[in-house]
């Protein structure tokens, strides 16, 4: 069954904000096996103007796709298979790094659904931002649904 066109364009309500810790940044960037000493020592961070440790890049798939895949994904409606799903794309935009300490809020829309060869390619958009609603980054995932095999 295809994806419901319906939802391109549907944003979903924020999420509860997620409060980055300093720990978090630390094993995400050992992961990734990031050394940048700003990922790991607050000292370095404060040397380069910020109040406590940054986040690597990628860091936002932590708590953005956990979001969007429950908001999104598990929304019935829409008609993801998760078990044809595969991982196609992710690009960040940044308004400023994440720091430790930030306490974040995703606004999670679907922005684009589109199908080719028998396969669904879904775009959605997590607008990032502080509670007070500054600006920290916007991350894009596209999802795609393999299609069924045939009968």
């Amino acid at each position: 069954m295809p994806l419901d066109q319906s939802y391109v364009g549907r944003s979903f309500p924020p999420t509860e904000p997620y409060l980055v810790g300093r720990e978090k940044i630390r094993e995400f960037a050992r992961a990734i096996g990031a050394p940048e000493r700003e990922y790991h020592d607050p000292e370095a961070a404060r040397a380069l103007g910020y109040a406590d440790v940054i986040a690597p890049p990628t860091f936002p798939i932590i708590f953005t796709m956990a979001s969007s895949h429950a908001q999104i994904v598990e929304d019935p409606a829409l008609g993801v298979d998760y078990s044809r799903v595969v991982h196609g794309d992710q690009r960040f935009s940044y308004a400023r790094p994440i720091v430790a300490g930030d306490a974040l809020v995703c606004v999670n829309t679907v922005e684009d659904i589109t199908s080719r060869g028998g396969h669904d390619f879904m775009t959605t958009r997590s607008d990032v931002t502080t509670e007070a609603g500054e600006p920290v980054v916007t991350v894009w995932a596209k999802l795609v649904q393999r299609g069924e095999e045939p009968a």
